[in-house]
């Protein structure tokens, strides 16, 4: 894993205002609004499109798959699996945001569906999302994060190797996990908590930068740090939430070298030897 001081997340930022990926999203209708926005402003295109008759053909011209159960049914469930299969045949990206994991039977049940049905290459969630989909005995509180006592680094590590996938546990300290070692986002604001979508978004950021970036667990980190560090430059100037989420998009767009490289906060983990 790279080294805290050489981090490179500016650089895949920038690599993404170059290539402009198209991120290809079967998402939560809550969110997709902000989904897409989000992505536009890093400089990427995204797209939404749900239909089964269409999700194969659309995968093939993307770069990401960004798939979200947040307001799942399961006609939308057998369109991602057609989507994540067209992708994993092509070696494209396939984001995983297990939304609402853990608050019901049906939502864990799916998720398990799509993870088995198909290669999850980078499963993100909250901390109780993803204990539940570890085994552990947690609830979700609707899609709000509920305490978990486990180490969620080991947890997530777990995961990782059982499904070889990078795992993602966001929260006030991100975990990103390859499954051998983790990194350590430490950036982002209180503020993000206090408005519908951000959790998604992170979802859509992780997708835009595993678009360009073929180290999914950095490409996932560094996408993490820049949203994280447009949230503190928002959080300066925002008196609420409605002003704070106007000016994300704004800091996201205006992100620079200079600011993301003096911000950055990314730390690494390694698992001891042995672990399973």
């Amino acid at each position: 894993m790279s080294k805290t001081a050489k981090f490179p997340a500016y650089e895949i930022l920038a690599k993404v205002r170059q290539v402009k990926p198209v991120v290809h999203h079967l998402t939560n209708w809550v969110t997709i609004y902000d989904c897409a926005n989000i992505v536009k402003v890093l400089g990427a295109s995204p797209v939404m499109a749900h239909a089964p008759e269409e999700v194969a053909e659309m995968t093939l011209i993307s770069g990401a798959l960004v798939l979200n159960i947040g307001t799942l049914t399961t006609s939308m469930i057998e369109a991602m699996k057609i989507s994540a299969r067209t992708a994993n045949e092509k070696g494209t990206p396939v984001v995983l945001d297990a939304c609402g994991a853990g608050a019901t039977q049906f939502r864990d049940r799916k998720c398990f569906e799509l993870l088995q049905g198909a290669h999850i290459d980078i499963l993100k969630g909250n901390a109780s999302e993803i204990a539940r989909l570890c085994g552990e005995a947690v609830r979700t509180k609707g899609v709000d994060s509920t305490k978990v006592a486990k180490n969620m680094a080991e947890l997530a590590g777990q995961f990782a190797r059982r499904y070889k996938c990078v795992v993602v546990v966001t929260g006030p300290e991100d975990i990103v996990t390859e499954g051998t070692g983790a990194y350590l986002v430490k950036n982002g604001h209180p503020m993000m908590g206090n408005i519908v979508g951000t959790g998604c978004m992170a979802a859509s950021v992780i997708g835009t930068f595993a678009a360009v970036e073929q180290d999914l667990a950095l490409a996932a980190a560094a996408g993490l740090s820049c949203f994280g560090i447009a949230a503190q430059q928002a959080a300066k100037t925002a008196k609420g939430p409605g002003g704070f989420k106007e000016k994300l998009f704004d800091c996201v767009y205006n992100l620079d070298k200079k600011t993301v490289t003096r911000l950055q906060k990314v730390g690494a983990l390694k698992f001891k030897k042995g672990a399973r």
